[in-house]
This record gives structure tokens, C-alpha cells and sequence, in this order.
């Protein structure tokens, strides 16, 4: 391990293997820095947080400090965190509130570009990009491989669903669908596919097509979402990103962004 001489490390914390801790940080009780993690000048992690290993922490990112909600009373709850995840400058992330299950839950491979915040009982994924200043609010859940555009809001409760691309300035309210481009600062709407992001994330062509057309059906006919669903599985019976729609839309207790 590296730690700089004017690192604060609680004796009830745990460094892995190759840990190392920059000027002035301070490594609180109960943390869990896993093998490899390196935290940068000036960061703050509290606990109980668990941290995988290589994760990346840079400077004045605050993790693990008690949850923004009134309700909270110090109670004893909790952040988990995967492994490769990197925190960029101003990065916060709450634990969780006993309300919400007490725990915040973030996966592995994720990038939390300067001052986005993930606030209490959230659930991510793997391989999410969260760029500047994106926010989510309480419970919120991020599925894999989503993207959450600068100066976004996602409100609590919400859902984005695995491969969606949420657009710079837009405030969801309800939920994002699976594959799609969602985007607007005041009224959100859905855009149809994220085409690009499945094209680099090598989708085969044939299901992007069928994405496509399972998204008119949705959005663009005169059938109601009971309708279209049922449109969807008798179309799609074997498709399996249409079963992840029908399965997303099924579950939605917000509603989707049409």
C-alpha cells in the first residue's frame, strides 16, 4: 500500500493489496477498499462502504456519507460498490436509507464523470456512463449500459432500462425504455432507438431492426400498450430484446416516456 503521511485512515477501515490513499483524504470506519482501488488527493469515503477492486477515485469526490433525506437517523445503512468503477472530481454517492432497504448498490465498470450524484437506495448496473452533473434522485434504477446525459435529472423511483441513452438537460419523471434515445429539459420524450450506442455495442443488425419495429408498434400505432404488447409477443415470440421491453413496460410503476 501507498498512503500519503497526511492521509487520514480510520484503524477500522481495510486497504487491500496495492491500495493507495493521496494527500489529505480521509478513509473513514468501516470502509473496504478492495485490491488495487487508488483514491486521489482530498477524497472523502465513508462507511459502512464496501469498495471492490481497481476502482479509481480522483480529487473531492465524496462517497458514502449519510443519505440527503430527513427521514434519515443515523441509522446503520450501508454502500456497496463493484469493482473498475471510476469517480471523477466532486463525484457524491449516499448510502442508503432503511426506508429504502438500506442500501445504495453500484455495480462494476461504471463512469461517473465531475459532479453527477447518486443519491440514496439507488440500484446500478454495469457499464454505466453517468456524464457531468447528472443526478439521480432516491431509488432510483440504472440498468447496464445506460447513459445518463450532462445536467440530467431522473426523479425518484424512476427506472432507465438497459441500454438507454438519456440526453443532456432532459428531467425524466417516469420511466425510460430499454434501447431508446429519451430526451427534452421540460416534457421528455422518446425518440425511438438508440442506434448508435447498440451499433457500437456490436448488436447484429436484424435486432436493431426488430428493436425498431417493436418501437413503431409501440409508439407510433393506434394500438394501447395492452394492445401493442400483444401485438409484440406474437411478432417477436423468440426475440429476446423484445421480451426485454414487454418484461420492462410489464414492470413499470411509473409509467413510460412515450
Amino acid at each position: 500500500m501507498n498512503i500519503d503521511a497526511t492521509a487520514v485512515v480510520s484503524p477500522e477501515a481495510f486497504l487491500g493489496e496495492g491500495v493507495s490513499v493521496g494527500a489529505y483524504s480521509i478513509i473513514g470506519d468501516r470502509v473496504v477498499l478492495g485490491k488495487g482501488s487508488r483514491v486521489a488527493s482530498h477524497v472523502v469515503i465513508q462507511g459502512p462502504t464496501q469498495i471492490g477492486m481497481n476502482c479509481q477515485f480522483y480529487p473531492y469526490s465524496s462517497i458514502g456519507l449519510p443519505p440527503q433525506d430527513l427521514k434519515h437517523k443515523g441509522e446503520n445503512t450501508e454502500l456497496v460498490i463493484g469493482d473498475h468503477n471510476v469517480f471523477r472530481e466532486y463525484v457524491t454517492v449516499n448510502r442508503g436509507t432503511v426506508q429504502g432497504g438500506g442500501r445504495t448498490i453500484i455495480g462494476n465498470h461504471n463512469y461517473f464523470m465531475a459532479y453527477s450524484h447518486v443519491a440514496h437506495d439507488c440500484v446500478l448496473g454495469d457499464h454505466i456512463i453517468m456524464a457531468n452533473a447528472a443526478t439521480l434522485a432516491g431509488h432510483v434504477i440504472i440498468e447496464d449500459h445506460a447513459t445518463i446525459g450532462a445536467f440530467s435529472g431522473v426523479h425518484q423511483f424512476c427506472k432507465v432500462g438497459v441500454h438507454g441513452f438519456v440526453g443532456g438537460y432532459s428531467v425524466i419523471t417516469k420511466d425510460v425504455l430499454p434501447y431508446s434515445k429519451t430526451v427534452s429539459a421540460r416534457d421528455a420524450k422518446n425518440y425511438g432507438v438508440n442506434t448508435v450506442g447498440l451499433q457500437r455495442k456490436g448488436f447484429p443488425p436484424e435486432s436493431i431492426h426488430a428493436i425498431r419495429t417493436a418501437y413503431r408498434i409501440i409508439l407510433q400505432s393506434k394500438l394501447n400498450t395492452s394492445q401493442a404488447l400483444a401485438a409484440l409477443r406474437k411478432k417477436y415470440s423468440d426475440q429476446p430484446e423484445i421480451q426485454v421491453i414487454i418484461n420492462f413496460i410489464e414492470k413499470s410503476e411509473r409509467g413510460i416516456i412515450k
